[in-house]
């Protein structure tokens, strides 16, 4: 069945286009979703949207009669003219892109296991919400299932398969011997729940979870053999701390300069090494002129990326080719980009 893909468009700005200090600033809580996709759905021209938001990605899938209008609407309703770190693609390539998400073959950790189901999340959301269209539907459902070949016939799963299995490298890194450290996990998502089991599975036997959520900070820890530490007092026990890893929904700091450096007076000159997963970013950057403070963010974490991608670079060509193929089996449509002149690519 031949489609017709030349409305169908994303815009984005993740990783690679931008840092971490301009992601966090069109992040989107997860509570937030349903009502972004309604609101990007009445803006005008706009026929389907599904939007899509992580710590390393922030995609608008739409579909629109003119995708160029379309994006500049969205950057109206973002009240940004800053479109230098946004990406515009359309057609085929769009399609392209949205499969190579599903399968892990995008992300800053090639192989991430946990972008599909963010993925799925996102097309669920915004399917009960009415803002995706049959188009949007028919496109989802294929890259879905094509992603599913790719990850079943191609080895992208070999090391670090998440942003929480990437920040215990570094953390091993940092330490060496996880087993004789304290690490204390704040949060209980998905990025905190991976973090700590991969902290559990690379020996780590002092591992404390604190969440806003009592409840969920209990079954995080049961399910890793880590105890939990109430929100309100995790930062006076950072006295016994050797490395904090910060993944919440948080969309303030919640860890600044002068709460740290009172937690920290009392460590007699350990270092203590923090790692922010979060975005918006939930350490505030100051915290890194401490004396005795190393802190890393999701910046840091592309050094681990790129490593692992150097290990793989040759499962995500054959991943690419699997991807490619459906595509010209799927639709004959052939786009083509140029630069626009503001910095995002727009179809001429």
């Amino acid at each position: 069945m031949m489609t017709n893909l030349s409305s169908f468009a994303c815009l984005g700005v993740d990783y690679r286009t931008a840092p971490v200090a301009v992601r966090e600033r069109f992040a989107v809580p997860a509570g937030q979703l349903e009502k972004m996709d309604l609101a990007l759905r009445s803006l005008p021209g706009m026929d389907g949207v599904v939007l899509l938001s992580t710590c390393n990605r922030t995609e608008i899938y739409f579909e629109s009669g003119d995708p160029a209008a379309a994006a500049r609407s969205i950057f109206a309703f973002f009240e940004t003219s800053d479109s230098n770190h946004f990406r515009l693609l359309s057609g085929a390539d769009a399609l392209r892109h949205l499969a190579l998400v599903a399968a892990g073959l995008d992300s800053m950790v090639i192989g991430e296991t946990e972008i599909f189901g963010q993925l799925k999340q996102a097309y669920s959301v915004a399917s009960a919400a009415h803002s995706a269209d049959s188009l949007i539907h028919r496109l989802f459902q294929a890259s879905f299932n094509i992603s599913k070949k790719v990850r079943s016939s191609v080895p992208i799963t070999v090391g670090p398969t998440s942003v929480g299995a990437a920040a215990v490298q570094l953390a091993q890194d940092i330490i060496g011997d996880l087993s004789g450290s304290s690490v204390l996990v704040v949060g209980a998502g998905d990025v905190a729940r991976s973090t700590a089991q991969s902290l559990s599975s690379r020996g780590a036997r002092s591992i404390f979870v604190a969440n806003r959520s009592y409840e969920r900070a209990l079954d995080l820890a049961s399910r890793v053999g880590g105890q939990v530490i109430r929100f309100a007092d995790w930062i006076p026990f950072l006295a016994r701390i050797d490395i904090v890893i910060v993944s919440t929904a948080a969309p303030v700091y919640v860890v600044g300069p002068d709460v740290l450096r009172q937690a920290c007076s009392s460590r007699q000159g350990r270092p203590l090494f923090l790692i922010d997963l979060s975005v918006p970013r939930n350490v505030d950057p100051q915290c890194a002129e401490l004396d005795g403070v190393t802190l890393y963010d999701m910046d840091a974490m592309q050094e681990i990326a790129q490593q692992t991608l150097r290990h793989r670079t040759a499962a995500v060509r054959q991943g690419e080719a699997i991807v490619d193929a459906w595509l010209r089996e799927f639709s004959s449509d052939s786009v083509r980009t140029t630069v626009h002149p503001e910095g995002a690519e727009f179809l001429s």
